[in-house]
């Protein structure tokens, strides 16, 4: 009977042993599983800093190698440096002081040129100015009949000859008289200013009658315009020069009608003002 009752305890204690031993087994493996991947996962970021730590090492090494070079340089232009002072300190007095006046004399002439490029720029306003002022007063007017530009720093007025005359002749007629006026109304209010009127013609034979050929008919013509700016719009003489160019100053071609009407004109130069030219190009005081 004390043998049945000692016997039933340990199978139990066998039995209950017995299940246990598998659950222990799944906890140990679904261990050993986490470790494996925290394992990988810890070797996969050394990984990642050994390859940054090349890289880096790389970088560094690339700095040093530069600066390096850049010290080198250094000293190589400092070397150079205490070469040109030393050739420097034999210099006398006298070439120091020429030195000098070099130095002033570039100064002075960068002053001088920089004066030139304003006086240039204030020319220019200038000319914009009055051509601004001469379309304002002439208006409206088809631009084949007058045209105003500027070219190469010179102010223009082109008028078409049969706004100013009829074939052959150099008597203005009543229509020029008033265009002319418009234009005289500008240039009177600017007593500095000096112009040359310019007769242009084509390049057709002029018939011998009074007129001897197209350079006597070119001077006629401006001579024409030249007295009634003086006589009707009391233009001072002195500020005016009658010109004729003949037909040898074409601007377009004579091989056409629209050509040869282009080409027959009177054209107003505004001239430079060549006393206040020839004052800049005057060497500078210094």
């Amino acid at each position: 009977m004390r043998v049945a009752q000692l016997a039933l305890p340990v199978a139990l204690v066998t039995i209950f042993a017995s299940c246990s031993a598998p659950r222990k087994l799944r906890e140990s493996q679904a261990r050993n599983a986490q470790l494996d991947s925290l394992y990988r996962a810890t070797y996969g970021k050394l990984r990642t800093c050994e390859e940054d730590a090349a890289r880096a090492a790389a970088s560094y090494k690339d700095k040093m190698t530069n600066l390096t070079e850049q010290q080198q340089q250094l000293k190589t232009n400092n070397s150079q440096m205490l070469d040109h002072l030393k050739e420097l300190s034999v210099i006398s007095s006298s070439q120091a002081e020429s030195i000098k006046k070099s130095l002033d004399n570039i100064g002075a002439k960068d002053a001088y040129i920089k004066d030139l490029q304003s006086a240039i720029a204030r020319k220019d306003s200038l000319n914009m100015q009055l051509v601004m002022n001469l379309k304002g007063a002439i208006g409206n007017m088809d631009d084949k009949d007058i045209n105003i530009k500027i070219d190469k720093g010179v102010v223009y007025i082109d008028i078409s000859d049969k706004l100013l005359f009829k074939s052959g002749s150099y008597d203005i007629n009543e229509r020029a008289k008033e265009v002319l006026g418009k234009v005289a109304k500008v240039l009177i209010a600017q007593p500095d200013i000096e112009f040359m009127v310019e007769g242009h013609t084509d390049n057709v034979p002029y018939r011998p009658n009074v007129l001897l050929d197209n350079w006597d008919l070119s001077v006629k013509r401006a001579t024409s315009v030249v007295r009634i700016l003086q006589n009707q719009y009391n233009i001072p003489p002195a500020r005016m020069t009658a010109a004729g160019r003949s037909e040898y100053l074409p601007i377009a071609s004579n091989d056409t009608p629209e050509g040869k009407a282009a080409n027959r004109r009177t054209r107003i130069v505004i001239l430079p003002q060549l006393d206040q030219f020839f004052k800049l190009l005057e060497k500078p005081a210094n």
